[in-house]
C-alpha cells in the first residue's frame, strides 16, 4: 500500500467477503485486523484480487511456514533505504537534465559543439535523461496503473498520470520538431517540451514519500522499544546441563534459570530459589517485588538479586509481555472516530482530483489558451494533490499518542479510548505510584538520637555501594 486510497480499497475488498464483520487496515504497520467467521484464505484472496499482497500474521506468504518475530518483520524499515537510493540517483540525472533544459537552452551555458543551435539534439538528450528518471521511479507507474486495472485509484495514479502525460506530450512535440525546418519554429516548439517537468514530478514526490517513511519510522519506535524488552535467549536445564537457546524455542514445562541481572525469558513459576524482580516494565512499580518458590514471574522482567529456577508456563505469544505488545499494536491499528471521517474523504479524493484536473484542462482549452498551456494547468492540479497527507496524518497522530503513552507505562486498548482521553477534564487515579517518575528518591534522613546525619549517610552508603536494588541506588545517589 502506498496511500490512504490503497488502505480504503483493501478495506472495501475485505468487507465484501462473506463472514467479515469488521476490518481495520493500518498504513503504518502494513497490517490488517479482521473480525468475523470468514475463511482466512478467502480474505487473502480478496486482498490479492484487489491488487495487493497478504499473508496470515506470523506466516511466510510463499511457504506458509511459521516465522518468529512477525511483529519485528512488520516494523522493519525496508522502505526508507530504497527511497534514499531512488532519490539520490533521480537527483543526479535530474540535475543534468535541468542543465540542458534550463542552462543550455535558456541561459546559454556551455554545451558540446554538436548541440549548438541543435534543438532536436537537445530535446533527444532531455528525453533520454527524463526517461532514466522515470524508469528509476517506475514504482509510481506500476502501482498507479495496477490500481486502474483493478478499477480503483490511488496517489500513485495521480503521479503516474501527471508525469506520464508530460512525457508523452513532450515526445509528440519533439517529433513535430523533426519535421519543421525553420529555427524559429523549433524554438517555439521547444517551449512546449516538459521532459524536465515529468522528471521533477516523480523526484519531488519521492522526497514526499521519503519524509512519510521517516515519519512512519519514528512513530513505530515505541512499539520497537516494547519488542526490545523481549529477551532473545534463555538458559534451560537439559539433562542436568545448562544450555543457552533462543527464547522462542522454550516449551511449556521446560526448566530455565535466571541469574541476578538477567531477564526472565518466558512466563513461569519459581520452583527453587528466592529473588527480587523488577517488574517496572510491566506494572510501573519501581520497587522490586520479592519472589520465592511457587510465585509467578513474567517475561521481560529483571531479576535484581537471587538465583532462581523456574518452570515455563506460557511461551511465545501467550506471555504477558507479548499480550501487551499485541494490545498496543492493535490499538495503533484501530481507528478513532475522527480517522473514519478522513478515510471517507480519502476514498473519493483521487477520483475527485482526476475530475477537477479534466475540468481545468477543458476550461482552459475552451478559452483558447492552447494545448500546452491547458495541459500544464491540468497536470499542476494532479501534482499539487500529491502526496495525500490526509490519510496518513491521523494514523500517525494515533501511533504517536499510543507510542508516547506506552513509553510512560500507559496502555490504550483502542484508539477511541485515546481520543476520548483527550477530552477528559478530570482523571481519577487509584494509587499514587502511577503518578511518580518511577524512581525511588531519598527525601529525608532521620538519624537515631546521638547519630549525625552525615555519619548515618556514610554508613548507609558503605552498605549499599555495590547494590543494584533501586532503594540502594537511591541511597547512593543521595550520598
Amino acid at each position: 500500500m502506498s496511500c490512504a486510497a490503497c488502505q480504503a480499497h483493501v478495506e472495501k475488498a475485505v468487507k465484501s467477503v462473506e463472514g467479515v464483520e469488521s476490518c481495520s487496515v493500518s498504513l503504518l504497520t502494513n497490517s490488517m485486523s479482521v473480525t468475523g467467521t470468514a475463511d482466512p484464505d478467502k480474505i487473502v484472496k480478496a486482498v490479492e484480487e484487489a491488487g495487493y499482497g497478504a499473508s496470515l500474521e506470523g506466516k511466510d506468504r510463499r511457504s506458509g511456514e511459521n516465522v518468529f518475530g512477525s511483529m519485528e518483520e512488520q516494523l522493519k524499515d525496508r522502505e526508507k533505504p530504497l527511497l534514499i537510493k531512488r532519490l539520490i540517483s533521480s537527483s543526479v540525472f535530474l540535475l543534468i537534465l535541468m542543465y540542458f533544459s534550463m542552462g543550455v537552452s535558456m541561459w546559454g551555458w556551455p554545451a558540446p559543439s554538436f548541440l549548438e543551435h541543435n534543438m532536436v539534439g537537445t530535446g533527444i538528450i532531455e528525453m533520454l535523461l527524463a526517461g532514466i528518471v522515470l524508469v528509476i521511479n517506475n514504482r509510481f507507474f506500476v502501482n498507479g496503473f495496477k490500481a486502474l486495472l483493478h478499477k480503483s485509484t490511488n496517489m500513485d495514479t495521480l503521479v503516474a498520470m501527471g508525469a506520464g502525460v508530460s512525457y508523452i506530450y513532450s515526445f509528440v512535440t519533439l517529433l513535430q520538431m523533426t519535421v519543421v525546418t525553420s529555427h524559429e519554429a523549433q524554438m517555439e516548439l521547444m517551449d512546449d517540451l516538459y521532459f524536465e517537468s515529468a522528471a521533477m514530478i516523480v523526484t519531488l514526490i519521492t522526497i514526499g514519500k521519503l519524509l512519510e517513511a521517516i515519519s512512519k519510522g519514528r512513530t513505530t519506535n515505541a512499539l520497537k522499544g516494547l519488542l526490545d524488552l523481549q529477551p532473545k535467549t534463555a538458559v534451560i536445564v537439559n539433562n542436568g546441563q545448562e544450555v543457552i537457546i533462543p527464547a522462542e524455542d522454550v516449551n511449556v514445562g521446560d526448566i530455565y534459570i535466571v541469574r541476578p541481572g538477567g531477564a526472565v525469558p518466558v512466563d513461569g513459576v519459581i520452583v527453587e530459589g528466592d529473588c527480587a524482580v523488577d517488574e517496572s516494565a510491566l506494572t510501573g512499580e519501581s520497587v522490586p517485588v520479592d519472589k520465592t518458590a511457587g510465585d509467578k514471574v513474567s517475561a521481560g522482567t529483571i531479576n535484581r538479586s537471587g538465583f532462581i529456577r523456574c518452570r515455563a508456563v506460557k511461551v511465545g505469544e501467550d506471555t504477558s509481555l507479548a499480550q501487551i505488545i499485541k494490545m498496543v499494536s492493535d490499538s495503533a491499528a484501530s481507528k478513532a472516530p475522527i480517522a473514519r471521517i478522513a478515510d471517507k474523504v480519502s476514498g473519493v479524493f483521487v477520483p475527485a482530483v482526476l475530475i477537477i484536473s479534466a475540468v481545468v484542462f477543458a476550461v482552459w482549452m475552451l478559452t483558447g489558451s492552447g494545448t500546452g498551456y491547458s495541459l500544464t494547468r491540468a497536470i499542476s492540479v494532479l501534482v499539487v494533490s500529491c502526496p495525500c497527507a490526509l490519510g496518513l496524518a491521523t494514523p500517525v497522530a494515533i501511533m504517536v499518542g499510543n507510542g508516547v503513552a506506552a513509553k510512560n507505562g500507559i496502555l490504550f486498548k483502542t484508539s477511541t479510548s485515546l481520543e476520548q482521553t483527550g477530552r477528559a477534564e478530570i482523571i481519577v487515579l487509584d494509587k499514587t505510584g502511577t503518578v511518580t517518575n518511577g524512581t525511588p528518591v531519598v527525601t529525608d534522613i532521620i538519624p537515631a538520637p546521638g547519630v549525625e546525619k552525615d555519619e548515618l549517610l556514610r554508613l548507609a552508603y558503605s552498605i549499599e555501594n555495590m547494590s543494584e536494588h533501586p532503594l540502594g541506588k537511591a541511597v547512593n545517589e543521595r550520598s
